[in-house]
């Protein structure tokens, strides 16, 4: 079976050089500029792995959220609970949830209490405009929770006047409800957003109720232009089996996220300058037992107050990029306590440009020091060639790491302790790769290897003592990535195929204990695919396929589809995921729902 994926592989490889696409009008992801670092450079003159994912790709990609948009990107391991995106947390190339970093318009969205959260942060693909997907380590760029990479997502401006409505229904009582309005002023724009999703759920106790509202304004554009950005969104969901055993049933969560943030961009010739202040806020509600909610009941308010500067300098030497960046987190809960933090993160890093601009050296650091573990530092470089304007091999090694969760920490109940002692989590990253890029055909390779050590796992010595968390476990992950588009036409029309293949491979050193709750379970292979075609004017089709083998030895393949019908000012789609009722589970032994369907309207008013 693999070998045939590689067969198609590459095979579009040698389309690249059959066909010529000159006519081709898509949107070139090389001319993007990666804007979620300091130095801000176009696609293609970055020494790292980077993935992007355009407002093309999401249009084309037959999902509806951020947790499924996601999952059909190589290296990227979503395991959802249910429907929608409703819960689900974020892996990158085999590390945890805790271990990533999400950003909104360059905003960390980390959450002290626990990684579980992260994408409680997820907009909806309404807003976004892009998603930057920084792959290896990212510590020395973004800081600690960078252990295995970030994601920053990049929301839409308002670029003219328009208003979209949109209503969605289909399996399980779903119904989804969005206004999305845009003004362009003289001197100012925005964009407000406001959506409701609600279901019955797709088994006992999966029902949800998941409201949005989301606001970026652009004031003062004619002079200093200050960007504001706000969202709000609440999360109500039935949790059956989410957590704790799959045998808890009546488990209920409801979470609420806040963000509030203004930025503005002095710039010259020589200087570019980005302060920024934001103020994030993430509130769960957890019941072990939803009717009856005194038997155990958890609730946590976290607050994150923060301001950074991030700036750059070009002279004849290159690049320099540095910044601080500045937080407070303040933690209220029945269960870990009050508790409180401080954090500081300073960087530097200076981008030298050799051999006649075709060699690029970027070493950097980012020194941390946080009020309860002190100072840490992330040293890394990224080197990169460019041996013909299309074509660039690059690499990059660095230190990462990531301070204990306040629950890895403070955490107790009935089976569960913390330990208030843990030390943070280290590793040691490289990378090498290449990547060849036209407006027809983009493809790359990456090969990674991680160190990891001091990895927090949950261990006891017999089997009725309570789990207590300790840095016991150790971990190699070496692996490679593959990643390819091909852009063509058939007739006048516009057809895209991606595939994409990541291999990893977890060596775990040994535990000296009797009992262990963690068991890595990597997706030791995942295959993914989406062909957009279009045949006919105003009608077009996505079919997406996922195969995943984890480490256990567990796998499947999911095939997810989407027709889009577009009539003047309206659109309707129809999308169906899980086509062939593929029986799964992503992560605590959760069944996936079976085949379902989603039916849309949308009506563009100007």
């Amino acid at each position: 079976m693999l070998k045939s994926k590689f067969l198609i592989f590459a095979s579009l490889f040698v389309a690249n050089f059959i066909y010529s696409q000159d006519s081709l009008k898509v949107q070139k992801i090389d001319e993007i500029v990666i804007t979620s670092t300091r130095i801000h450079l176009p696609f293609e003159k970055n020494s790292r792995t980077i993935s992007v994912i355009t407002s093309d790709i999401i249009k084309k990609s037959a999902a509806t959220n951020l947790a499924d948009l996601l999952q059909q990107e190589a290296g990227i391991d979503i395991r959802r609970r249910g429907t929608s995106g409703m819960q689900a947390d974020l892996y990158i190339r085999g590390g945890s949830f805790d271990q990533t970093l999400l950003l909104i318009d360059g905003i960390k969205m980390d959450d002290a209490q626990t990684g579980h959260h992260t994408m409680n942060a997820a907009l909806p693909v309404d807003v976004i405009e892009r998603v930057e997907i920084i792959k290896g380590p990212a510590a020395r760029v973004f800081g600690q929770n960078a252990f295995t990479g970030a994601i920053n997502i990049v929301t839409k401006k308002a670029v003219k006047n328009t208003i979209s409505a949109n209503v969605e229904t289909g399996s399980y009582n779903q119904l989804n409800t969005a206004v999305t309005v845009a003004s362009n002023l003289e001197n100012s724009s925005h964009i407000v957003h406001v959506s409701r999703l609600t279901s019955d759920g797709y088994r006992y106790n999966t029902d949800y109720d998941n409201t949005n509202y989301f606001i970026k304004s652009i004031l003062n554009k004619n002079a200093r232009a200050i960007e504001m950005i706000t969202n709000f969104s609440e999360r109500k969901f039935g949790a059956n089996g989410f957590y704790a055993s799959p045998t808890a049933i009546n488990q209920y969560e409801e979470t609420q996220n806040s963000l509030v943030g203004f930025s503005t961009e002095f710039t010259s010739e020589k200087w570019d300058v980005k302060p920024r202040g934001y103020w994030k806020r993430n509130q769960d509600e957890y019941v072990f037992v939803r009717q009856d909610p005194s038997i155990y009941r958890n609730l946590h308010i976290t607050d994150k107050i923060g301001a950074e500067v991030n700036a750059s300098y070009t002279s004849s030497a290159g690049i320099t990029g540095f910044g601080i960046d500045m937080s407070k987190i303040y933690l209220r809960s029945n269960n870990l306590g009050d508790r409180n933090r401080f954090m500081t993160t300073m960087f530097l890093e200076h981008q030298f440009k050799l051999a006649d601009n075709l060699l690029d050296i970027t070493p950097g650091v980012a020194v941390t020091y946080f009020s309860d573990f002190k100072f840490h530092a992330f040293p890394g470089i990224d080197i990169g060639y460019r041996i013909m304007d299309n074509l660039k091999v690059y690499g990059n090694m660095g230190y990462t790491y990531r301070i204990p969760t306040y629950t890895d920490l403070y955490y107790n109940d009935p089976t569960t302790n913390g330990n208030a002692n843990l030390n943070p989590e280290e590793a040691v990253s490289e990378e090498l790769g290449i990547k060849y890029f036209t407006p027809a055909f983009t493809a790359s390779m990456a090969l990674f290897n991680r160190d990891a050590s001091k990895l927090i796992d949950y261990v006891k010595d017999n089997a009725p003592d309570k789990w207590e968390a300790t840095n016991i476990r150790n971990l190699n992950t070496k692996g490679v990535e593959l990643n390819t588009v091909y852009n063509f036409k058939i007739t006048d029309f516009n057809q895209s195929i991606s595939l994409g293949y990541n291999f990893l491979e977890d060596d775990v050193k040994t535990l000296n204990v009797n009992f262990s709750r963690y068991a890595i379970n990597s997706l030791k292979h995942q295959f993914t695919s989406r062909f957009s075609t279009q045949l006919v004017k105003n009608l077009s089709q996505n079919i997406v396929y996922k195969y995943a083998e984890r480490t256990s030895g567990d796998s499947y393949n999911v095939w997810d589809a989407s027709i889009v019908l577009s009539l003047k000012q309206f659109e309707i789609t129809a999308t169906a995921s899980n086509i062939f009722n593929t029986e799964y589970s992503e992560t605590n032994l959760v069944p996936m729902p079976k085949g379902n369907m989603l039916f849309g309207l949308r009506y563009n008013f100007i």
